[in-house]
C-alpha cells in the first residue's frame, strides 16, 4: 500500500473505532502511536524498536498543548460557568425575568429564552444548560399550562446557544486550531449570536400571540407585584450576573484584556457572585473544581489526540488526498462551504462539538484559502450548524440531554417536534448568513481593523 493509501485506512479505522463506542481521545493518540509507528519508521531502526520518531512527536504535541496561551481560558470559563450553575443564580434569574415580561405574549418562555441565552453565554455547555433548564424551568411552563412541544422546543434550543455566544468554549477551541484571534471570533459572533436569540423570542411571541392557549398568561395574583419590589428583584438577580458577563465580554472586545485574563476575572467574579448570594459552600467549589478539571483533562487530551493524528495523517499524504479531491470537483465557494457544512452536520449526530471542532474541522482549513473563503466566517457558520445537530432527530442530542430529566410522560417524539421549528429559525439565521456574511465581519473589522 502506498502511504496515501494508509493514510486513508487510518481514517476509515478512526471512524469506525467511535461508531464502536471506543473512547475518541485515547483511539485517536493510539491511531496516531500506530500508524505513525509505520509512518516513521526506517529500515536502519527496525532492530531498535524504541528509536522511532513518533514518541517525540507524542511528547512535543503534548508540551505544545500544556504551554498553548488560548487553551488557558477554557478551565477558567468552565470554573465561572460552574460556580454559577450550582449557586442558584438561574433560579433567581429564570424567576424575576418570567415577572417583568408577565406582560409579553408567552412571557415565561421569553423569559426561559432569555435566561438560557445569559446562562449560555457564562456556561457554555449545552448539556449543562439543557439539563439544568429542564429541571427549572421546564416543569415551571408545563405547570402554567404551556405546550408541551412548544415548552421543549424553548428548553432544547435555548440551551444550544452557549456553542455560539461569546464567551463560548468552542469559539476558543476553533482559534486555537485555526489561527484566528479568539477577540475577532467574540466580535464576529455577537451580533449573529444575538441574531438567532432574538429569532427565538420572535417566533414564541408571534405563536403565543396566535394561539393564547399554546402559552396562558398566568393568574394576575402570580404577578401582581409592586413596582418597587419588582426592582429589586431585577436589580438583586438581572444586573449582578449581566454585569459579570458584559465585564468579561467587553474587557475582551475592547482590547482590555485577553481571553485568558478576562476568563480569570469571570472565574473570580463569580466566585464572589456565589458569596455575595450566600451559596458558595465547599460543597459547591469542590464539585466546580472537580468538574472543571474533569473537562478541561478531556479537551485536553483530545488536543494532544488530534495533533498526534493530523501530524501522522498529514505525513502519510492524507490531506493532499482530499484537498486534491475537494480541488477536482471545480465547486463555487458557496458550494464547496455547503458540501463542508453538511459534512460537518452529518459528524454532529454521532460526535460531540468538541471531536468535530479538533479532529474534522482542520481537514477543511488549508481548503478555505483556494476558495476564498475567510476562516472566521467558516467558524461562525460552524457554530451555527452545530446547532442543527443538536436540534435535529434521531440524534438530536439536546433532546436527549432534556429526556432524561424531564417527567415520564413526555415523549421523546414529543421534544423532536417541539425542536423542529426551532432548527426552522437556525436554518433562517444561516440563510441571512450566507447572504449577508458582513454580519460576522463588520464588528471586528471596525474595531480591530481589517486583517
Amino acid at each position: 500500500m502506498t502511504d496515501p493509501q494508509v493514510a486513508m485506512l487510518m481514517m476509515g479505522s478512526f471512524v469506525a473505532s467511535i461508531l464502536l463506542g471506543f473512547p475518541i481521545c485515547f483511539t485517536l493518540i493510539a491511531m496516531g502511536f500506530g500508524f505513525g509507528y509505520y509512518a516513521y519508521a526506517r529500515p536502519d531502526w527496525m532492530d531498535f524498536p524504541l528509536q522511532n520518531n513518533i514518541f517525540d512527536l507524542l511528547v512535543n504535541q503534548t508540551y505544545s498543548v500544556m504551554t498553548n496561551d488560548v487553551l488557558v481560558a477554557v478551565p477558567l470559563f468552565l470554573f465561572m460557568g460552574y460556580i454559577v450553575e450550582r449557586a442558584n443564580i438561574v433560579e433567581r434569574l429564570f424567576y424575576s425575568l418570567n415577572i417583568a415580561m408577565r406582560f409579553i405574549p408567552g412571557a415565561m418562555a421569553v423569559a426561559a429564552l432569555l435566561t438560557c441565552a445569559i446562562f449560555a453565554t457564562a456556561v457554555g455547555i449545552v448539556g449543562a444548560v439543557v439539563t439544568l433548564m429542564g429541571l427549572l424551568a421546564f416543569p415551571a411552563l408545563l405547570k402554567a399550562g404551556y405546550d408541551e412541544k412548544l415548552s421543549a422546543g424553548v428548553i432544547c434550543a435555548g440551551g444550544c446557544l452557549g456553542i455560539l455566544i461569546p464567551p463560548s468554549i468552542m469559539l476558543i477551541v476553533y482559534g486555537a486550531i485555526s489561527g484566528v484571534s479568539v477577540v475577532r471570533l467574540y466580535a464576529g459572533a455577537l451580533i449573529p449570536g444575538f441574531m438567532l436569540a432574538g429569532l427565538y423570542i420572535l417566533y414564541v411571541i408571534i405563536r403565543a400571540a396566535l394561539n393564547p392557549k399554546l402559552a396562558p398568561k398566568p393568574p394576575k395574583e402570580q404577578t401582581d407585584i409592586p413596582l418597587r419590589e419588582l426592582l429589586t428583584m431585577i436589580v438583586t438577580s438581572v444586573f449582578p450576573i449581566s454585569i459579570l458577563i458584559l465585564a468579561v465580554l467587553g474587557s475582551i472586545i475592547f482590547g482590555l484584556a485577553t481571553p485568558s485574563e478576562a476568563a480569570a476575572v469571570g472565574a473570580f467574579g463569580s466566585i464572589g457572585l456565589a458569596a455575595g448570594y450566600g451559596q458558595l459552600t465547599w460543597k459547591r467549589l469542590r464539585d466546580s473544581v472537580y468538574l472543571t478539571t474533569r473537562t478541561s483533562a478531556m479537551v485536553c487530551w483530545l488536543f494532544v489526540g488530534s495533533w498526534t493524528f493530523s501530524s501522522v495523517f498529514s505525513y502519510l499524504g492524507g490531506h493532499h488526498v482530499i484537498e486534491e479531491f475537494v480541488l477536482g470537483l471545480n465547486l463555487h465557494p458557496i458550494a464547496f462551504l455547503l458540501l463542508a457544512q453538511a459534512i460537518i452536520f452529518l459528524l454532529g449526530w454521532p460526535l460531540e462539538w468538541s471531536e468535530i471542532i479538533i479532529i474534522f474541522v482542520p481537514i477543511f482549513l488549508p481548503l478555505l484559502a483556494a476558495f476564498g473563503v475567510d476562516p472566521l466566517f467558516f467558524g461562525i457558520l460552524v457554530a451555527f450548524n452545530l446547532q442543527t445537530s443538536f436540534l435535529t432527530p434521531p440524534m438530536a442530542m439536546s433532546c436527549y440531554y432534556l429526556k432524561g430529566i424531564a417527567p415520564p410522560h413526555i415523549q421523546l417524539t414529543t421534544i423532536f417536534r417541539g425542536s423542529l421549528p426551532f432548527l426552522g429559525m437556525v436554518l433562517l439565521a444561516m440563510f441571512l448568513l450566507y447572504y449577508f456574511p458582513f454580519m460576522t465581519t463588520w464588528l471586528p473589522d471596525m474595531v480591530y481593523g481589517k486583517h
